[in-house]
């Protein structure tokens, strides 16, 4: 794959803003490479941007992800492309105070069972396996501006 994208792209396999982006890189959110004034997103940058945009679609705030993100780093040391390999199934769970990051059907129906609020379940798997899926899309594809006109599809559908 790839090693490294450039903004452009990466506003393409996410559908994030570039004023997002550049928001995300001034915060500290996603920290980026640069080459000159050009900013350049590893394979982990563009795999913590997709989790972030589905964690912002489930209606987490800025503040919640980055708490995800702290947790997930503080728990396994690991970036999330390391966390969620190709053929597991990573859920995160969370009843608005606790998360709960689970690999397990198991483990999950007993977080849901046990507890005494409503949990929200994002899979991180999905998130990640889709923009992996855009990359090889996109390498196959002769322009990045036809990835950015099926994500756009994806989303009327």
């Amino acid at each position: 794959m790839q090693d490294r994208f450039p903004s452009h792209d990466v506003i393409a396999l996410t559908g994030i803003t570039a004023r997002q982006l550049q928001w995300w890189d001034e915060r500290g959110v996603v920290k980026p490479e640069r080459q000159g004034h050009r900013r350049l997103y590893s394979m982990q940058n563009l795999t913590e941007i997709a989790v972030i945009c589905e964690l912002r679609r489930k209606g987490f705030s800025l503040q919640g992800v980055r708490k995800v993100m702290r947790f997930l780093a503080r728990e396994f040391g690991k970036g999330l492309a390391e966390i969620v390999g190709r053929n597991s199934d990573v859920h995160l769970l969370t009843d608005g105070t606790h998360l709960y990051l689970e690999t397990s059907a198991r483990q999950i129906v007993d977080i849901l069972r046990n507890s005494s609020q409503p949990i929200l379940g994002v899979c991180l798997s999905d998130a990640v396996r889709q923009v992996r899926a855009d990359v090889i899309a996109m390498k196959a594809s002769t322009s990045v501006t036809s990835l950015a006109e099926r994500r756009r599809a994806r989303k009327v559908s």
